[in-house]
């Protein structure tokens, strides 16, 4: 029997650390959380009950070690991640999409190799990457019902990186500040960017990470942050973080998109905040052990 629960009653980070501490096998997939309008009692306080709507994310564990993440929105395929995190270009993975439709990941991984695109190493490392930013991602969420299957892992034509969940609990938790002060900062997506004057002077000199400059092309007063994070396959966390950074360099400035009012407190806010340059992010944030050792 599945052990199901809701993120605000048992945090991603607690459901890690017993997954970790159990050695446990399966799959936690974290569901979108609908309201009923219906209140409960929990604890001796009343609350809005919640239900079960479409998935968010699945993530895979084998013996207690993370070997599988994707998360709705973001497309998880071997070729999307190569090219997300700059080992493929996208006219490489254009190509490789039209010419491989029917490879599994496990197929063209061979294929890549052997042709000398990618090494083995690359492989590994950004599927790692992938991984972990999906899985930090879902440490600031406080809502969503879960539900945890025993023995269940993903199809066997997906590639399987184990990585220990130590290391990522111990920095997940310091990113979730981080993703906190992130979303105090740019709270509405649905801003837009433009350069300021003189872009070209600014940029002189100026190294960018691969995510940064993809998100540069799309800078267009047109162009929500939301529409630039879907373009480039990027999650709200790691857009707000490209976008924080390029803004404290004097890269970009937030404006409204048409039809749509600037909050003053925000411009203000901005304007206070010194200038630096940007810094490439690394990739920027304990009860129910006996039930999951019991599955």
């Amino acid at each position: 029997m599945p052990l199901k629960g809701e993120l605000r009653d048992f945090s991603t980070t607690q459901l890690l650390n017993l997954i970790n501490l159990a050695g446990k096998t399966g799959t936690l997939t974290i569901f979108q959380a609908n309201r009923t309008g219906q209140m409960e009692e929990v604890n001796g306080k009343k609350r809005e009950k919640i239900e079960a709507g479409a998935e968010r994310a699945q993530v895979s564990f084998k013996s207690g070690k993370l070997v599988f993440a994707t998360m709705k929105g973001q497309e998880g395929s071997l070729i999307s991640v190569l090219n997300k995190v700059g080992k493929l270009t996208d006219d490489q993975a254009r190509v490789i999409r039209e010419r491989a439709r029917d490879k599994s990941d496990k197929a063209l991984a061979l294929l890549l190799m052997n042709a000398n695109y990618i090494t083995q190493n690359d492989i590994v490392s950004s599927i790692q990457q992938h991984m972990q930013d999906v899985v930090y991602n879902l440490m600031s969420w406080n809502s969503e019902p879960f539900r945890f299957d025993d023995n269940i892992l993903p199809p066997a034509d997906r590639i399987q990186v184990p990585i220990d969940l130590e290391n990522i609990i111990i920095e997940g938790s310091r990113r979730i500040k981080e993703i906190e002060e992130l979303t105090q900062h740019l709270p509405n997506l649905d801003m837009a960017l433009r350069f300021p004057g003189n872009p070209k002077e600014k940029f002189k000199g100026i190294h960018l990470s691969v995510e940064e400059w993809r998100v540069v092309q799309f800078v267009n007063p047109k162009n929500s942050i939301r529409q630039i994070a879907r373009a480039n396959n990027m999650s709200e966390i790691e857009i707000r973080r490209v976008v924080y950074g390029l803004e404290q360099a004097g890269l970009v400035e937030l404006v409204k998109p048409p039809g749509m009012e600037q909050p003053q407190a925000n411009t203000m806010q901005r304007r206070q905040r010194p200038v630096q340059k940007p810094q490439v992010q690394a990739a920027v944030v304990n009860r129910l052990i006996d039930k999951i050792r019991s599955i």
